[in-house]
């Protein structure tokens, strides 16, 4: 056992030396700063990730049930492009008399062009149904929404994503009364929506869903269904009985219905893995930081052979030695793993100004052990020599 006066005097035997050697010191201790700030800010990044999705699925809210052709996973223009059912207004009809059922939202999707006052943006067309700005929570900053007899009666008018509208005019809420043209349809803005950090809300042209139907959705049918139900707590019953009415016009195979919970779970099985990998390829980090530690514990352990032979001679045993570069190993690690620390700490809090990135107490505790751990690990093997390490060697080395 090492009592606490001995574990001192090798404390401040270890720290006179780096005092002596402030560059190789330093350097030394860079590899593991590199590996610790390196691991800590990928959790931390994939921690935002994890928490930008979560508040994208929050702010659609807990009573949301969405309908998707086939297995659901789209290329993102147009009704039925990834297989299975082609969704049209029959089914909304039969899905709106489901008990528990609010809203039932048809979503047209198409990526287009959008024009206005001779500039020319690429945008994301939604021809949806009034409840759709309730149903996802969407605000405006400026004009109206569009009511129901705009969409029963097709009324070329729209509500623009906030990045569009700043991307087309001077200021976002001059594109209220402005006219833009989609393809070959001309239609008003009349209102803008508040800026969310999404891409494609904040580029949409969100129109009436009867106004997409000629040259921009001929075949009147739909990319999925939304649904609104009245409590979470109908969530899964709302969803067999959407299930039991879709099958009687559709296989099995040709739609899936998911609500929040089920793509969130998803969302973070995902996760998961991916912050997984971003951890391992952070460690070889770590990992290079180590061999660093031991060859510079190599050097030291060389050009010091002849202190550590007149310690041997004078009375010192393996013990001792080893202790005393291993000492000085784990300062190096430890010091490295602060300043790692005190880096990601740094870049985090200017990260969460433009993202939600997060630093998890736990995952830097388990960091800072492991950077400690290999800075053991990798000054063992230097320390070993220098412990056998015979008096009469030692002293007489050249």
């Amino acid at each position: 056992m090492v009592n606490i006066k001995e574990y001192t005097h090798l404390m401040k035997a270890a720290i006179e030396d780096f005092r002596r050697n402030k560059v190789r010191t330093a350097l030394t201790s860079l590899g593991i700063m590199i590996g610790v700030m390196s691991v800590v800010l990928l959790i931390a990044l994939g921690l935002g990730l994890k928490n930008y999705i979560e508040d994208q699925f929050n702010s659609m809210g807990a009573n949301l049930v969405m309908i998707m052709p086939g297995s659901g996973i789209s290329g993102g223009t147009g009704a039925g492009m990834v297989g299975g059912a082609e969704f049209d207004e029959r089914d909304v009809n039969s899905l709106i008399r489901i008990p528990n059922v609010k809203y039932v939202i048809p979503v047209f999707f198409k990526a287009a062009g959008v024009e206005a006052g001779g500039e020319k943006k690429n945008s994301y067309i939604m021809g949806v149904n009034e409840d759709y700005f309730r149903l996802m929570n969407k605000e405006l900053i400026g004009g109206e929404e569009f009511t129901k007899s705009d969409v029963a009666a097709g009324t070329k008018v729209t509500v623009l994503g906030y990045a569009l509208a700043d991307n087309l005019f001077e200021n976002p809420t001059d594109a209220v009364g402005k006219t833009v043209r989609l393809e070959n349809l001309r239609v008003k803005v009349i209102g803008v929506m508040e800026k969310t950090g999404d891409n494609e809300g904040d580029n949409a042209v969100i129109l009436p869903y009867k106004a997409t139907y000629g040259s921009l959705n001929p075949k009147k049918t739909f990319w999925s269904l939304y649904i609104g139900v009245e409590s979470k707590d109908q969530v899964t019953n709302v969803k067999e009985g959407v299930e039991e009415t879709l099958l009687k016009r559709y296989k099995e195979d040709d739609f899936s219905v998911t609500d929040q919970t089920d793509l969130l779970s998803t969302v973070n099985q995902i996760f998961n893995i991916v912050n997984s990998v971003l951890i391992a390829i952070g460690s070889i980090s770590l990992l290079v930081g180590g061999i660093g530690i031991m060859n510079i514990m190599y050097a030291t352990v060389t050009e010091r052979t002849k202190e550590v032979g007149i310690r041997r001679a004078v009375g010192a045993t393996q013990r001792d030695i080893l202790l005393q570069f291993l000492t000085e190993s784990l300062i190096l690690s430890v010091f490295g793993g602060v300043l790692g620390l005190i880096f990601a700490s740094l870049i985090v809090l200017v990260v969460r100004i433009f993202f939600p990135a997060a630093i998890n107490l736990l995952s830097v505790l388990i960091t800072f052990g492991i950077s400690s751990a290999i800075g053991v690990f990798f000054g063992v093997f230097p320390a070993r020599r220098a412990a056998r390490l015979t008096p009469i060697e030692a002293i007489r080395y050249e």
